[in-house]
């Protein structure tokens, strides 16, 4: 039997050894699911619903043991893990108008007939979530996958397993059996669950892997949603609000300790302000404090590995030798656990490396621009991503028209980029492939079938 362990990021000590899946047993879960999937999704979307229901009623119940395994596991603070665990479970109803809104008929009229629309599932979706939201990424896959008569073969990050163990007890308490199943492992093992007999992938990840699984799902023309890094731009105007736009870097760049997908990890200043902005983000970031996610006044837990550690390290200190101004933190702290300071550079220009490759570390990247428009969209677009981006100025016109210009899913004016519920989040360029949330999100979890009759 073949294991892979599991750690404590906060003290680099192994919490469990975990049994991989070995390939046999991936290929035995998809056999399970699709015998499972009919008479799934043949159940009406009503019963389908109520179950999701009480599946979320359940999670809220268990709220403070899924919180620890999630603090334990990946180090989030654990007030953070609770917000996460909460926002899942009370996500679920919300989401189940939405379903019902995704799956009515239409109903078309033609000349001489009539045509009903109707939206199928389309069977097993293999649902390979990330390791920085262990408990809602999952959920935002998992849900309209379920709701929309699927089954799911479900791999969480192989640095959350007891997470994700938890998530998917959780779920299998209230479904039918089989209909969702657990598998365990790196990347080999989500690698040997894109190549079995599933319909559907949802991953949320890197954009290297999303690559690798768009190319081997394309021999079996296989559905996916995608959605995957970014390096989010954030544009300070010279006649910005500096104090808000300070509070939306430092808190949209540390939070999670720049774990984020969409966290704000390019910011461009107008030269005219650029001093004064730099002196506020100082200020706040000099505030944020790391330590274990379980202690008392800590505002960042470490890193999830040692891998993602050296990464931040690496693209830090090449920065600096490349030209970058460190003006705060940048260097490894003695003693256990994966943890990193809040990090602080100027003069980031984009002949650096860390300007366009993804962090996913607590680094706050300044770049000076001359302040006209078209030269900050410029630079915003300056990247193969297109996740989300933020933009800070007095003329909501003007911040309208650079939203409409910049190249990315989201974006927010004089706040951060998150919206209001019920909209879609959408990777655009290479930050993604199809979304997720929203009516039409979970519409991609189906597929539409045209039904035709003539006219009575």
């Amino acid at each position: 039997m073949s294991r892979f362990a599991s750690f404590d990021p906060s003290s680099g000590e192994k919490l469990a050894d975990v049994e991989r899946s070995s390939p046999e047993q991936v290929r035995d879960a998809v056999a399970r699911a699709r015998e499972a999937q009919g008479a799934w999704g043949e159940t009406p979307f009503e019963q389908r619903a109520d179950v999701l229901i009480e599946l979320g009623e359940n999670i809220l119940a268990r709220e403070e043991e899924l919180a620890t395994w999630v603090t334990q596991e990946m180090g989030k603070l654990l007030g953070e893990a609770r917000r996460e665990v909460r926002l899942a479970a009370r996500s679920i109803r919300p989401a189940m108008e939405e379903v019902e809104r995704a799956l009515a008929p239409e109903v078309l009229q033609g000349s001489d007939c009539e045509t009903r629309v109707e939206r199928e599932p389309l069977g097993v979706v293999a649902a390979i979530t990330p390791w920085n939201y262990p408990v809602l990424m999952p959920c935002e896959i998992l849900v309209p996958a379920l709701a929309t008569g699927n089954a799911v073969v479900f791999k969480p990050s192989e640095h959350v397993p007891l997470t994700g163990a938890f998530l998917a007890e959780l779920f299998q308490e209230v479904l039918p059996s089989s209909v969702l199943e657990l598998v365990q492992g790196e990347g080999e093992v989500g690698a040997a669950l894109v190549e079995e007999d599933v319909d559907m992938v949802g991953f949320v990840g890197s954009r290297d892997t999303g690559k690798k699984i768009m190319e081997a799902a394309s021999g079996g023309l296989k559905r996916l949603v995608l959605e995957l890094g970014g390096k989010d731009p954030l544009v300070v105007m010279g006649d910005a609000d500096l104090e808000a736009a300070a509070d939306c870097v430092v808190t949209h760049a540390l939070r999670n300790t720049g774990q984020v997908c969409c966290s704000v990890e390019r910011v461009f200043v107008d030269e005219e302000v650029s001093e004064r902005f730099q002196e506020l983000v100082l200020q706040r970031a000099r505030d944020w404090k790391h330590g274990s996610g379980f202690a008392e006044g800590v505002h960042m837990g470490p890193l999830v590995s040692e891998e993602q550690r050296r990464k931040v390290v690496e693209q830090v200190d090449q920065a600096v030798a490349q030209g970058a101004e460190l003006l705060l933190g940048g260097s490894q702290p003695d003693g256990p656990g994966w943890f990193y300071p809040a990090t602080v550079l100027a003069n980031v220009t984009a002949e650096q490396d860390i300007f366009h490759r993804e962090t996913f570390g607590p680094v706050i990247c300044l770049t000076r621009f001359d302040g006209r428009e078209e030269e900050a969209v410029r630079l915003a677009n300056d990247t193969p991503y297109g996740l989300g981006a933020n933009v800070f100025t007095q003329d909501l016109d003007r911040g309208r028209r650079m939203a409409r210009r910049i190249r990315s899913g989201q974006v927010g004016i004089n706040r951060y980029l998150n919206g209001a519920p019920g909209a879609p989040w959408v990777g655009a360029r290479q930050s993604g492939f199809g979304f997720l949330g929203s009516v039409d999100g979970h519409r991609q979890f189906t597929i539409p079938k045209s039904i035709c009759y003539p006219l009575a």
